[in-house]
């Protein structure tokens, strides 16, 4: 596995190339790959010390991905914007959510910590519809039907407006206010059982705290994958903590 050391020497190199010059995207694909076998090293070793430790070391590499991609636009073009797009879990604040209780950081926090007003966290909220998850871990991934959000949620009280979507600014003073009290809040993810919702799809948050722009959409529609579901035997190994 590539060290620390072994890492840094491949970035300090690439710094070497001016931008535009052919070979600099050949190197940034380098020092990204470096990266990633380390930190998928950290990874699965980190799997053995609980999620708390494992989920941070997953967020923590994809922030050193995004700053590693915004430095390699810098260097083209003088200026670099960037467009994440993951799960509510991983792009809102973990300091707002039951998440920072228990001691675990994300990307939105460490973009926030670091780029401060410049970055603009958006989140996704429904009530109910269909969504395309998997019934367990390692389950191919099917079309499941989401139950209705459950009273005291944030999600049961954007459908109790009666729109049937909407953009929700929480830096306005009138909806920071009426939303700051804690709520529960819907994660769903890969996962989706619908039999055990409330204990392992909902926690604890503080909206306004969590996101800057929250987009409802009261019904919503599961997406069609454009790869079925598949998976070698042969590859189970290599992706599981016991083949480290």
């Amino acid at each position: 596995m590539p060290s620390d050391a072994a890492v840094d020497a491949v970035r300090d190199a690439a710094l070497w190339f001016e931008p535009g010059r052919d070979g600099l995207g050949p190197l940034i694909e380098a020092v990204g790959d470096a990266q990633l076998v380390r930190n998928a090293e950290q990874y699965y070793r980190s799997m053995f010390g609980g999620r708390v430790q494992s989920w941070n070391v997953r967020d923590t590499h994809m922030m050193e991905t995004l700053e590693a991609l915004l430095e390699w636009a810098r260097r083209r073009s003088g200026r670099a914007r960037a467009v994440v797009w993951a799960h509510n879990s991983h792009l809102g604040d973990a300091r707002a959510t039951q998440m920072g209780t228990w001691g675990e950081l994300n990307l939105g926090q460490l973009v926030r910590q670091k780029y401060g007003s410049d970055a603009c966290l958006i989140g996704f909220t429904t009530h109910v519809g269909t969504v395309t998850a998997a019934s367990d871990w390692g389950e191919p991934a099917e079309k499941r039907q989401v139950r209705p959000s459950i009273a005291g949620s944030y999600e049961r009280l954007f459908h109790e407006t009666g729109l049937k979507r909407f953009v929700l600014e929480l830096g306005e003073e009138s909806a920071r206010t009426a939303l700051m009290t804690p709520r529960l809040e819907r994660a769903i993810g890969v996962v989706y059982k619908p039999e055990t919702e409330r204990a392992s799809h909902y926690f604890s948050a503080r909206l306004p705290e969590q996101f800057d722009i929250v987009i409802h959409i009261n019904v919503t529609t599961a997406l069609t994958p454009i790869e079925r579901w598949s998976r070698e035997e042969a590859d189970l190994p290599e992706t599981y903590p016991t083949g480290v």
